[in-house]
C-alpha cells in the first residue's frame, strides 16, 4: 500500500489514497473513501458512507458520521462537530441519514459545530466555535451561534475613500472589468447634491431600477451572476458591503455614500451584505428581468468564467 496507518490506528478501508497518512488512535470504518495525500489526524473516527477527497486535512478528535463529504483542500480544525440526524433519540434510527457537504477549500475551525443537510460553499472560512445551521456561500466567512457571515474571503478590500469634488472619478479595482466610481457632489450649509447625467455617468444604459431596503443586518443580497446585464450599484442611505468575484479574484467593497458606486459588468459574482439598518441600495441594470439570464449556482459560475477564458 502507498499511504501509511499508525500501528494505534484501526483503518478497516481499502479504499485510501495514496500518500495518505492515518495517525494514531484514529478509526477508519469500512467502505469509507479517503482521497489522496491526506492527513488524518489522532482520535478521528470516519464512518462507511463519508467521502473525503485529495489533500484534506483532519485534525484531532473530529468525527465524521455517514453522509459526510468533504471537497478537496478542505481543513477541519480539531473537534469540530458533524452530525447527520437533526432529531436524534437512541436507538431510532432514520431511513436516511442526512448529508452534509464541504466543498473545496473550504476551512471549518475548531470546535465548530455543523448540523446536519447543509453545504458549506467553497473557500468559506467557518469560525471557531460556530454554530452552522443553515448552508453557508462560498467564500464567505461565518462566526457565532448561529453562524452569521461577517466577512469574505477577498483578494483585498477596495473602498472608493475620495474626498467629494465636482467631477466624476473612475477607478479600476483588482478584479478586471469592476470599477469604482465617485459621482459628483455639492456640499454648503443647506446640505449635499450627488449628480450624473445618465448618458455620461453610467457605463452603460439602463433599462430598469431596483431599489432593496429594509434588509436585516445577518441576511445576505445577491449571490448570483448575469450573462448579459450590467449592473450599477449605490448606496444612497447607510452602508452595504459589496462581493465582486469573476471566478479566480474577488475584491470587497464598502459603499457608504451616495456619492459612490461601483460597477459590476457580466460574468461577476456579485455579493451584497452587511446592511446597516438604514441602508436603502439603488441598482441601475441594464436589461429588463430575465430569470434564465441569472447564474445561480457558484460552481457553474466558475466553470462558465474559466471556459470563457
Amino acid at each position: 500500500m502507498n499511504y501509511f496507518v499508525h500501528p494505534n490506528a484501526l483503518c478497516e478501508s481499502d479504499d485510501i489514497g495514496d500518500g495518505t497518512r492515518v495517525w494514531a488512535f484514529a478509526h477508519v470504518l469500512p467502505r469509507a473513501r479517503i482521497g489522496r495525500d491526506c492527513n488524518i489526524c489522532d482520535g478521528v473516527f470516519i464512518e462507511s458512507d463519508v467521502v473525503v477527497g485529495d489533500s484534506v486535512t483532519v485534525k484531532c478528535g473530529v468525527q465524521l458520521w455517514n453522509g459526510v463529504r468533504l471537497g478537496n483542500g478542505v481543513f477541519v480544525g480539531p473537534n469540530a462537530t458533524f452530525t447527520n440526524d437533526l432529531f436524534p433519540r437512541s436507538k431510532v434510527y432514520p431511513d436516511e441519514f442526512l448529508g452534509t457537504i464541504v466543498e473545496a477549500d473550504a476551512s471549518i475551525g475548531a470546535n465548530a459545530t455543523i448540523l446536519a443537510g447543509v453545504t458549506v460553499g467553497s473557500g468559506a472560512m467557518v469560525g471557531a466555535g460556530a454554530v452552522v445551521t443553515r448552508s453557508v456561500p462560498p467564500n464567505a466567512i461565518v462566526v457565532g451561534n448561529p453562524a452569521r457571515i461577517v466577512g469574505y474571503v477577498s483578494d483585498k478590500n477596495a473602498s472608493p475613500q475620495t474626498a467629494a469634488g465636482t467631477r466624476q472619478e473612475v477607478a479600476e479595482t483588482a478584479v478586471p472589468g469592476v470599477k469604482l466610481y465617485r459621482m459628483p457632489s455639492f456640499v454648503d450649509m443647506r446640505g449635499s447634491l450627488s449628480v450624473g447625467d445618465f448618458e455620461g455617468f453610467l457605463p452603460f444604459p439602463a433599462k430598469r431600477y431596483f431599489l432593496v431596503y429594509g434588509v436585516p443586518t445577518q441576511e445576505t443580497r445577491g449571490e448570483h451572476a448575469h450573462k448579459r446585464c450590467h449592473q450599477f450599484l449605490i448606496c444612497v442611505s447607510g452602508s452595504v458591503r459589496v462581493l465582486a468575484d469573476d471566478g479566480s479574484r474577488r475584491i470587497d467593497v464598502l459603499l457608504d455614500s451616495p456619492d459612490r458606486g461601483i460597477h459590476l459588468p457580466p460574468m461577476i459574482w456579485g455579493t451584497q451584505y452587511r446592511y446597516s439598518k438604514d441602508a436603502v441600495l439603488l441598482v441601475f441594470a441594464s436589461e429588463s428581468y430575465d430569470s434564465d439570464e441569472y447564474i445561480r449556482d457558484y460552481a457553474q459560475f466558475k466553470r462558465m468564467a474559466h471556459d470563457s477564458n
